[in-house]
C-alpha cells in the first residue's frame, strides 16, 4: 500500500514522517497553502469590543498560527474573561498552549453539528460571538448561533489557497509509483483533486484509489465524484488518520 497524503504543511508532512517510521511507503502531497488573513490586523479591536463571557470560536490550529503573533505584536494577551470554543481537541490543545486559558470542545468529532451540541451553546440569546476562521467555512456555525440570538462576527485570521500543479505530471507520477490510499482532510481539497487529475487518469488510477476522509458527509461527496472503496476516520487529526490507515 502507497499512501498519498494531501494534508497541508507541517501536519500533513508529520503524517509522512509517522507513516515512514512504522515502515509505510507515503509521500506529501499538499493540496493548499496558507497566508495571513484579510481581517487579522482587525483582531486586537475585535477582541477588545466583547464583553464578559461574550462567546469566540477557534476554528483551526493555523488561527493560532496568525492570530498569537499578532496579538503578541500588539502587546496583548488573548483575553480571560471570554468565553473560548474550538472545532476540536487538536485546535483546543494549541490555543490552550499558548493562551493557558480553558476552552471547550467536543470530544468526539471535529464538526460544527457536535460543537453546537455542547450545553453551552443552548442558550445564547443576547451574547456576542466572534468565530475566528480561514477565508470562510463554517456558515453553518454562524446562522445557528444567530438563530439562537447571538450576534455573530467573523474574523479572517488566515487565507486558505490552492497550490498550482500541472494535473499530468502528477498524474503520472503518483500512478507511476503504486499510489493506491489517499488522503483527504476537506471538501475544497477533494474537489481539487479530483479536478486536477486528467479525466483518462482520474477513471483509470484515481478512482480505483482507496479514500480515507474524516466525515461522512465528506464520504457522500466522494462518492457523488465516483469513488467506491471509501474509508471514514473517526477524527480529523493525526492520530485518527494512523489509526484508519493501519
Amino acid at each position: 500500500m502507497t499512501i498519498l497524503v494531501t494534508r497541508p504543511s507541517p501536519a500533513g508532512d508529520e503524517l509522512v514522517s509517522r507513516l515512514r517510521a512504522l515502515g509505510q511507503v507515503a509521500y506529501s502531497f499538499p493540496l493548499i497553502e496558507f497566508s495571513p488573513g484579510r481581517q487579522l490586523e482587525k483582531l486586537p479591536g475585535m477582541l477588545a469590543s466583547l464583553n464578559e463571557g461574550d462567546l469566540v470560536f477557534v476554528l483551526s490550529q493555523h488561527v493560532i498560527n496568525y492570530a498569537h503573533p499578532q496579538l503578541r505584536q500588539n502587546g496583548i494577551s488573548w483575553p480571560s474573561h471570554l468565553a473560548w470554543f474550538a472545532i476540536g481537541r487538536t485546535t483546543a490543545l494549541a490555543f490552550h498552549t499558548v493562551s493557558h486559558l480553558p476552552i471547550r470542545y467536543p470530544q468526539d468529532r471535529e464538526t460544527t453539528e457536535v460543537l453546537l451540541q455542547l450545553p453551552e451553546l443552548q442558550n445564547v440569546a443576547g451574547k456576542r460571538a466572534l468565530i475566528l476562521r480561514g477565508n470562510g467555512g463554517r456558515e453553518l456555525l454562524g446562522e445557528k448561533l444567530t438563530e439562537r440570538g447571538a450576534e455573530v462576527t467573523f474574523c479572517e485570521c488566515y487565507q486558505r489557497s490552492a497550490r498550482i500543479y500541472d494535473g499530468t505530471e502528477e498524474a503520472f507520477r503518483w500512478r507511476d509509483r503504486g499510489v493506491s490510499t489517499l488522503v483527504v482532510t476537506s471538501g475544497e481539497m477533494l474537489q481539487q483533486l479530483y479536478a486536477l487529475i486528467p479525466e483518462w487518469y482520474r477513471k483509470n488510477w484515481l478512482l480505483h484509489c482507496r479514500l480515507l476522509v474524516v466525515s461522512e458527509r465528506l464520504a457522500d461527496l466522494a462518492r457523488d465524484l465516483g469513488w467506491q472503496d471509501i474509508r471514514v476516520a473517526d477524527n480529523a487529526d493525526n492520530d485518527a488518520l494512523l489509526r484508519a490507515l493501519q
